[in-house]
């Protein structure tokens, strides 16, 4: 069983990492035209990838600031999931079985580190 300390590093380890990818990054690229071309590329309306990034920029912040109550982290869990589920699909329906189409189920999968770390950092407080 993981120590406090353990559950720390890998909450801390992977919400950075989540807050860097779906946070950071989207609000410095958002506009760019490789962005605005992915997002036309999958089919979607320019408006879409900017809501998008609205949603995950504030997303990224809700799992990042400690003093954000639990419930409103757990809508943020939650729609990453959707988000990285639906951007999955999205990529297979348009592009097939390349590595576009699985990174979102890695990021999930580190999301999901994420999320059981910090419950259990929840149950020691």
């Amino acid at each position: 069983m993981a120590t406090t300390k353990t559950n720390k590093i890998i909450f801390w380890t992977t919400t950075i990492i989540i807050f860097l990818m779906e946070g950071v990054m989207p609000a410095l690229t958002s506009q760019t035209e490789l962005a605005k071309e992915g997002i036309r590329h999958l089919g979607y309306p320019e408006y879409f990838g900017n809501a998008l990034v609205v949603f995950k920029v504030l997303g990224a912040l809700t799992l990042i600031i400690p003093q954000v109550p639990a419930r409103i982290k757990e809508w943020a869990y939650a729609g990453f999931a959707f988000d990285f589920i639906f951007a999955s699909i999205s990529h297979f329906a348009v592009d097939g079985m390349d590595f576009q189409s699985f990174f979102p189920l890695i990021i999930l999968g580190i999301l999901i580190a994420s999320y059981v770390s910090f419950h259990k950092l929840q149950k020691t407080n």
